[in-house]
């Protein structure tokens, strides 16, 4: 073949490789497998004896060896090039290319390499690879076959693929950040079932009483949480709880407290004290919550033949029991601090209800709801809205309170988990 011939034929060789790389580029596939078969075609290409492909870490600052074609790629993927350091290091730099065919003659080579992997390094091509002024990487190929020496035309075709490379990573990057997010959204949604599993699937139902609760978490889960259980002797326990905080860490939390509640609960099948329940709630999350985590809660235990109701306000939005033809509620403000934060002793008090009395018990996510003017939704709104309400059932009263809630904030996004339940006393 002439030299005309052998130049041309080089020239469509690269042509179609550069295409062949594009083709490869407009593929959804990981980076890894990406950049290796990227880092495989252009040794090809090029025909050389290595090349390597080191990223850019912005958590290290140094140069990482992601793909390393060649015989030492098992020894020379462990290490990390320091930005400055050889030729690799120059590049990084000052973001330049270079094309270096007697490399130990180069003051900038580094041959710690070398000596590493019994290789000589006798000849290199570097580029970096830089995207809007950032850079993400450098690409070397080395060793030209047949002694050969590096040209600028092999330079080019590596500036070439250095651009179409900062294409692949970006676009890799994207689809490992969606994968990871899909990843991400699947764990959330498993969460989201575990935690709903710790509400109430069904109330109890009572003759005496009108019962109805719920939960709208800001997030796919959260750290409000409400129970109510049938008690031994004729008693019901209501029991609400805001942990600090939002998302996965509170909903862990929200899992312990209901574990530790229920737990005591089934051991304590006689009469149930609410100030020694109180006090191993609080115990239990004392030595799970570290920084400045805590959680609220309120418990009332209501004696359906008495309709005495014994409430412990634990540092939480004091409920409100409604009193017919009264529109100021009473609050139940007495019980201690905040739960998780040191031990202490809570006391507990005692209110008589009567037939047509409305208890609500709340989370802040209620009165702390804001409207895009960062207005805040309010007790005074609450109250509002109870007295105007509460002659209906309990169900519609929780259901067109959220919807009051949604109309005032008028699309803001919730910034808050909300827990409600209404009470009302039947006869």
């Amino acid at each position: 073949m002439t030299e005309t011939g052998k130049d041309l034929s080089d020239y469509l060789k690269r042509v179609d490789f550069l295409h062949e790389i594009s083709l490869k580029i407009s593929e959804s596939k990981p980076l890894q497998v990406l950049l290796d078969e990227i880092m495989h075609s252009s040794q090809l290409v090029m025909d050389a004896e290595a090349s390597s492909f080191l990223l850019y870490s912005e958590e290290d600052g140094r140069l990482h060896f992601h793909v390393v074609q060649g015989e030492a790629e098992n020894i020379i993927k462990e290490y990390t090039v320091e930005i400055g350091s050889g030729i690799a290091g120059w590049v990084a730099q000052h973001k330049k290319p270079l094309i270096v065919n007697d490399c130990y003659s180069d003051p900038r080579f580094n041959p710690f390499y070398d000596k590493l992997s019994n290789f000589r390094t006798k000849s290199m091509i570097c580029v970096p690879l830089v995207r809007r002024d950032t850079l993400l990487g450098v690409l070397s190929v080395i060793n030209k076959k047949n002694g050969e020496i590096f040209l600028d035309a092999d330079l080019h075709i590596l500036e070439t693929l250095a651009g179409q490379c900062a294409v692949a990573i970006e676009n890799a990057r994207l689809l490992d950040a969606k994968i990871k997010n899909e990843s991400i959204k699947k764990e959330l949604e498993t969460a989201r079932e575990i935690q709903q599993n710790l509400l109430p699937h069904h109330l109890p139902e009572f003759d005496d009483l009108d019962i109805s609760a719920t939960v709208i978490p800001a997030m796919e889960v959260g750290g409000d949480y409400y129970s109510v259980n049938r008690l031994p002797g004729n008693k019901t326990l209501f029991f609400i709880a805001d942990v600090s905080g939002k998302g996965i860490p509170a909903s862990l939390i929200v899992s312990t407290l209901d574990a530790a509640l229920h737990t005591f609960l089934k051991l304590e099948n006689g009469s149930l004290d609410p100030v020694k329940l109180t006090k191993v709630l609080n115990r239990v999350l004392m030595d799970i919550i570290t920084g400045e985590k805590f959680a609220t809660a309120w418990l009332g235990i209501l004696d359906h033949s008495t309709k005495i109701l014994t409430s412990i306000n634990m540092g939480h939005n004091p409920p409100m029991i409604f009193k017919k033809g009264d529109p100021d509620p009473v609050h139940l403000r007495t019980g201690g601090m905040f739960l998780g934060i040191m031990d202490i002793e809570y006391v507990s008090e005692s209110v008589r209800l009567e037939r047509d009395d409305l208890l609500l018990f709340y989370s802040d996510g209620v009165t702390e709801a804001a409207n895009p003017s960062f207005m805040l939704y309010g007790e005074e709104n609450l109250i509002r809205f109870i007295n105007g309400s509460r002659g209906n059932a309990s169900k519609t009263i929780v259901e067109e309170l959220v919807k009051d809630i949604r109309t005032f904030t008028a699309g803001a996004r919730q910034s808050d988990d909300i827990a409600l339940g209404v009470v009302k006393i039947l006869k």
